[in-house]
C-alpha cells in the first residue's frame, strides 16, 4: 500500500490496494490510519458495485443511512443504504440529489446530534468540465484562529439548521426560517474535539440560517460572518478534479467541503455511503 499527499493541508491518494476484495486486518488499519491523518482518501480506477461499496464501508464503522430528500424515499430501492448524488432525470424525476447547481461549503447532516463521522464517494457518471469537489482542513483553521476569536467561541455552541440541504433545497416537509433563533436542527460546539483522535476542530455545519447560542444577533452573524471567511481560506483546501471511478473518502468531523457547478445537459453520477458518528464533545 502507497500513500502520496495530495496537498499540504490534507488529501493522500492510496494505491496498491484492490478494495474490491475483503480486506485483511492489517490494510483496514493503514487506511484508517492513512484517514485520520490525511483527512480525505483517493482511491482511483475502483470499478466497484454497490455491494462492494457497502461492504467496503463497514470496515470503518457502522453504515448509517442517508438523510430525508425531497422525495421522501430512497433512491435506490434495493440499496437504502446508498445515498445518490445525481442531477439526472428519467422523465422528470430525478433518480439523485442536489442537481448541478454549486453545493457551498458544508459538513453533511450536522443538522442530527450524531452528524456521521465520514463518507465515501463513488463516481459512476462525471461531467467533462465542473463538478470538481473541495475539502477544507478544519484542525487547521482552528489552530490559525487568533486568541481573541478562540476565547469569543469557547464553549459556545451554534444552531445547525435542518431545513436546507447544500444545494439550498428545502427538505420534505420543511417550512421557511423566518427567524434564526428558532431554526430546527441540532446544537453542536463551535469546537470539538474530534471522537477518534481527539484534536480540537472548527466545526461550523453550514453558514445558512445559522446562529450562535446566547449571543444577540448581529453579534452572532458577524462572528460566523468571519469564522466562514477563515474557514474557506485556499490554504486549508484541496480540491478533486474527478476521474470516472474516483472514490474518496473524507473525514465528516474535521472537514468541511462543497462542490462546483457543471452544465446542466452533462450528466453526474455518484454512489455516497457514510459512517456513523458520535454525540459531539465541546472542548473543555
Amino acid at each position: 500500500m502507497k500513500v502520496t499527499k495530495l496537498a499540504d493541508a490534507l488529501g493522500a491518494e492510496i494505491s496498491g490496494v484492490d478494495l474490491s476484495k475483503k480486506l485483511n486486518p492489517e490494510e483496514v488499519g493503514q487506511l484508517i490510519a492513512a484517514w485520520h491523518e490525511h483527512l480525505v482518501l483517493r482511491f482511483r480506477g475502483n470499478h466497484l458495485t454497490d455491494k462492494q461499496l457497502l461492504a467496503l464501508t463497514q470496515n470503518f464503522g457502522t453504515i448509517d443511512p442517508p438523510g430525508p430528500n425531497t422525495q421522501g424515499k430512497p433512491y435506490l430501492e434495493d440499496y437504502p443504504e446508498i445515498n445518490v448524488i445525481s442531477n439526472i432525470k428519467v422523465g422528470e424525476v430525478a433518480i439523485g440529489g442536489l442537481g448541478d447547481g454549486e453545493a457551498s461549503w458544508h459538513t453533511d447532516m450536522t443538522y442530527i446530534e450524531k452528524p456521521p463521522k465520514g463518507s465515501f464517494l463513488h463516481a459512476l457518471e462525471i461531467p467533462n468540465i465542473g463538478g470538481n469537489t473541495s475539502w477544507g482542513n478544519m484542525y487547521l483553521a482552528y489552530e490559525d484562529l487568533s486568541a481573541d476569536i478562540k476565547k469569543a467561541i469557547a464553549g459556545k455552541k451554534a444552531i445547525h439548521d435542518s431545513t436546507y440541504n447544500s444545494a439550498g433545497i428545502m427538505r420534505k416537509g420543511m417550512r421557511e426560517v423566518t427567524d434564526v433563533r428558532e431554526a430546527p436542527g441540532a446544537h453542536h460546539p463551535l469546537v470539538v474535539l474530534h471522537p477518534s483522535t481527539g484534536k480540537p476542530a472548527l466545526f461550523l455545519g453550514r453558514r445558512r440560517n445559522s446562529s450562535i447560542l446566547r449571543l444577540d444577533l448581529k453579534e452572532s452573524d458577524e462572528l460566523l460572518d468571519e469564522l466562514w471567511a477563515h474557514a474557506a481560506n485556499p490554504k486549508y483546501c484541496f480540491t478533486q478534479v474527478w476521474q470516472l471511478h474516483d472514490l474518496m473518502l473524507w473525514d465528516n468531523i474535521a472537514t468541511i467541503h462543497r462542490r462546483d457547478s457543471f452544465d446542466a445537459n452533462a450528466r453526474r453520477l455518484m454512489h455516497r455511503t457514510q459512517i456513523k458518528g458520535d454525540v459531539l464533545q465541546p472542548l473543555s
